[in-house]
């Protein structure tokens, strides 16, 4: 037995000398990062121009980077030990393990390269099998996303071509219209093409770049051509609605019902990347005939469908957020797409499901093109308007189907775009009726307050609101940084109707508002009560497997994998 073991150990210390050998020669070509991430290879908007595995520089053979990592496209790069770059990407960089690795984000922002996620990060002993295992899931495998928008009647097939000269393998077939949205697991360099069921025309042909989301042929605008005023009654009927479905819950979970954060960078170079990797990609949300919640007659809409391992890593990092600020821990409901608005969107004031959005975010993951600032807007719990602008990787948490909120002030500015994403919690194990239980002592609501606030002199009409955001001065500190600097108040319904008047492009004066909503308004019934689905997104559901509990059963497969 001693001799068997002596053999078994010379065998395996040859091959550790082989493969150091082969890692050793492979490192003299593998750049060393000095001093910063920028030091890596970046596009001309400063988005890292290609997926990097990079690892600690000392004892290169003993950390393990895959020499098939080329093979995908995946850059590979050292980090000196005592660089800005290691401390930054290994902040617990620990010598005794002898296998760390990370894999950044293709289309990350140069200031966030080098933040990667957790799973993003390998850590674990010398084994080549261990290292390539996470490789593969965490490195190359990706989630890719197909809709079919060319033919309503005809199905499209989608194929997967081998590199090897194999027949194209068949994958799936895609049914027309967001609904029928099908999901599969791929890899980095794989290469499909869609054909139409019926005539074999090509429509589509793409190689696997980064987590794809693609919509094969065109989405329809759902503006329309309309009458000024047409659906001015609607949206007063909605708004008289909405103000008293927000008495219904009683308990609160903050003093003012919002608070403004930040998300973390590693979060939020992950959403950034798979914006910019996907930002042409978008497809218009299906609006018409669902209610006035958004001006879709007026401006298009347009929305990034999230994949569903990747919504899943996002919200582990998320609903931590949310424990925190709320003070007790909660559960994630639902996580919407990344919607799109465009120059002239608004949106009307609301509250959200009152059994699913109790607790919720807004992320502003992008913008551009803004002539002013475009502020989401919150009533506070005694109905004091509050106005915070947001940049991206800023989050809001609200009590969403509490708190009345909107943007009803038109996004300005020629191209301009405000790329969000909005998710949604409740308190664990309060189900349905969560609303019933008393406030927690030290949740009260801030109601009245002592003293006045002070706006800025050069606020001096609704043209020059923008340069009173953040700036007005209350004698209370407990309402914050963010009141409105037009001191706004609902008290009723017809104030809600009054703000949405005065924010119309089309109306110039307070003056004019007040008499707007004294004139005589004629009701109509909402279009639709349950306006969740309206104003946040699509659900979960819109996937393929409404009924998927886990990755295996949701997800298809590309036809294999390559061996690494």
């Amino acid at each position: 037995m001693k001799l068997l073991n002596n053999k078994k150990n010379k065998k395996m210390s040859s091959l550790l000398l082989l493969l150091t050998q082969v890692m050793t020669a492979a490192s003299s070509d593998i750049p060393v990062i000095t001093n910063t991430m920028t030091d890596l290879s970046y596009d001309t908007n400063n988005r890292l121009s290609s997926y990097y595995l990079v690892f600690p520089e000392a004892d290169i053979a003993n950390n393990c980077p895959s020499v098939k990592a080329t093979h995908y496209g995946v850059k590979l790069a050292a980090l000196k030990m005592d660089s800005p770059a290691m401390s930054q990407v290994f902040p617990e960089y620990d010598e005794s393990i002898l296998c760390h690795a990370a894999v950044l984000e293709r289309g990350a922002a140069k200031e966030y390269a080098g933040y990667p996620m957790p799973h993003k990060l390998h850590q674990g002993p010398a084994s080549y099998k261990d290292f390539d295992n996470w490789f593969a899931e965490h490195g190359v495998k990706v989630e890719v996303c197909l809709m079919n928008y060319s033919d309503k009647q005809h199905p499209l097939n989608n194929y997967w071509i081998p590199d090897d000269n194999r027949d194209p393998q068949f994958n799936q077939e895609l049914k027309y219209g967001e609904r029928n949205t099908r999901c599969f697991f791929s890899f980095l360099g794989h290469k499909f093409q869609v054909q139409h069921s019926q005539t074999q025309e090509v429509l589509a042909e793409f190689t696997i770049e980064f987590p794809l989301l693609l919509g094969i042929g065109k989405t329809e605008s759902h503006g329309q051509i309309y009458t000024e005023g047409e659906f001015d009654n609607q949206i007063r009927s909605t708004l008289k609605h909405e103000w008293t479905k927000k008495d219904v819950p009683k308990r609160t979970f903050s003093p003012l019902g919002f608070s403004k954060g930040r998300l973390p960078n590693d979060v939020f170079a992950a959403m950034g990347a798979f914006y910019y990797n996907n930002q042409y990609h978008k497809t218009h949300e299906e609006w018409k005939g669902k209610g006035v919640f958004v001006n879709w007659w007026e401006t298009d809409v347009f929305m990034i469908q999230i994949p569903w391992r990747m919504k899943d890593k996002w919200q582990q990092r998320l609903v931590d957020l949310v424990n925190e600020w709320s003070g007790i821990e909660v559960e994630q409901t639902v996580m919407y797409g990344l919607r799109q608005y465009e120059e002239g969107a608004r949106l009307l004031t609301h509250v959200d499901r009152l059994n699913t959005h109790v607790l919720s975010l807004i992320v502003n993951v992008a913008q551009g093109g803004l002539e002013e600032d475009w502020p989401v807007e919150v009533f506070d719990h005694y109905g004091r308007l509050h106005e915070v602008i947001m940049e991206p990787g800023d989050i809001v948490y609200y009590e969403s189907a509490k708190n009345l909120h909107s943007r009803n002030r038109p996004l300005k500015g020629k191209g301009a775009y405000y790329t969000n994403l909005f998710t949604h919690y409740r308190p664990v194990g309060e189900g349905d009726l969560w609303y019933q239980k008393e406030t927690e002592p030290g949740r009260e609501p801030v109601l009245e307050v002592e003293g006045e606030c002070h706006v800025p002199p050069q606020v001096v009409s609704k043209e020059t609101d923008h340069l009173g955001y953040g700036k007005v001065v209350c004698d209370d500190k407990r309402l914050g940084s963010y009141v409105s600097p037009t001191l706004w108040k609902v008290e009723s319904a017809d104030d809600l109707i009054g703000w949405w008047e005065y924010t119309s492009p089309n109306l110039t004066t307070q003056q004019e508002v007040k008499r707007v909503v004294t004139e005589e308004e004629g009701d109509s019934e909402p279009t639709d009560d349950d306006d969740d689905d309206d104003y946040e997104g699509k659900p979960d559901s819109y996937y393929e497997d409404d009924d998927a509990d886990d990755d295996d059963d949701y997800y298809e497969q590309d036809g294999g994998r390559d061996e690494l």
